[in-house]
């Protein structure tokens, strides 16, 4: 097994991602559709242009504007129709990019102002999820998605998210996060959500360590109790010549995994180059690392893509990509004999059959 590995041999190898974004993931050309319909100007109307105008703009290497970017998205996800649309398309992307696991994050409150509840928004996106999985399956490409609702951080409706979380567990929703923007924003502000779901045994993850540093990594671990953390690649704040502080043990010994996103951090400014990320020097040291590409459209990537760029520049091997995959599955917010299978049945006799 080499480190040069051709792009088609990476489609093919099983993945799963955790760590997602639904409105930062749509089809360029569905965006510009669907503005159409609804009368909202987009930068261009041009979908190679628009995807291309997606990307230049959230290599800002600021947080903030790189969440900007995703207003066009947000306006034609304010219908029944649009979110069954974006909903089914992604994950016949996913599938066309070989993965057979994944978590879709989205925060419903962000798809009301057309007039939707939160509910009506989580019951038509899961209906949408349903219609791509059969999809897929028909066409011989089975991909599990499962959803995490999200609540933003800086705005006052956690809770309602955390609520809805609860009720839809047994209809596709897999567990919680929050997102929106790390700094001045600390995940124990919304301590009774995460005390909620804790009550009602509902996972959780948290955006943490990229925008804001170990402090938010600690808080949401120590203080609000997450299973994992969203980026994280602030940890190395905690190793000093090789020798990890106490939080930096916490999180390895525990096998705490981190869902990393190597183009997403490269252009937020948390990190320089692909070769000198976080992910590989993590993952060399034994941290339960997992690869992902946060938002599809606005970082202009893909899975396959992530990994090649890893092979490429950082001198990734197969076995250090079945490594990350394997990593995800045990992390996932399934049941165990589920995640178990994926492994056994389609994560490690893919890998073989692919090589």
């Amino acid at each position: 097994m080499t480190a040069r590995i051709d792009t088609e041999t990476l489609r093919r190898l099983p993945k799963a991602v955790l760590h997602d974004h639904l409105d930062g993931g749509l089809r360029p050309a569905t965006v510009v559709e669907l503005a159409a319909e609804i009368g909202h100007t987009l930068p261009t109307t041009d979908p190679d242009e628009l995807a291309a105008w997606y990307f230049e703009a959230a290599n800002s290497g600021d947080l903030v504007r790189y969440i900007a970017t995703f207003e066009h998205t947000l306006a034609v996800m304010q219908t029944r129709e649009g979110l069954l649309r974006t909903a089914e398309e992604y994950v016949l992307d996913l599938a066309a990019d070989g993965v057979v696991y994944a978590e879709v994050r989205y925060a419903p409150e962000l798809n009301t102002p057309g007039g939707l509840t939160m509910r009506e928004v989580v019951g038509t996106v899961q209906e949408g999820l349903a219609a791509g999985m059969a999809k897929a399956a028909a066409a011989g490409t089975p991909v599990r998605v499962g959803t995490l609702l999200c609540g933003m951080r800086m705005f006052d409706r956690v809770r309602e998210a955390a609520d809805l979380a609860v009720a839809y567990r047994d209809a596709g929703v897999v567990g919680f996060d929050i997102a929106g923007a790390e700094d001045g924003f600390p995940p124990a502000d919304h301590l009774e959500a995460f005390e909620h779901l804790r009550r009602e045994s509902v996972p959780f993850t948290i955006h943490a360590g990229e925008a804001h540093g170990l402090p938010s990594i600690h808080q949401a671990l120590q203080v609000c109790g997450a299973q994992r953390i969203g980026h994280g690649v602030r940890l190395t704040e905690d190793i000093v010549d090789g020798k990890l502080g106490r939080l930096a043990s916490w999180v390895r010994d525990r096998r705490i995994a981190l869902e990393m996103c190597p183009t997403s951090n490269l252009q937020t400014g948390c990190a320089t180059s692909i070769a000198e990320h976080p992910i590989t020097a993590l993952k060399d040291i034994g941290f339960r690392v997992t690869l992902n590409t946060d938002n599809r459209l606005v970082s202009g990537t893909t899975m396959t893509r992530e990994m090649s760029l890893l092979v490429e520049e950082a001198g990734w091997t197969v076995e250090d990509l079945r490594t990350v995959t394997v990593n995800a599955l045990k992390s996932a917010f399934l049941p165990f004999d589920e995640r178990k299978a994926l492994i056994e049945d389609v994560v490690l006799p893919g890998y073989a059959a692919a090589l």
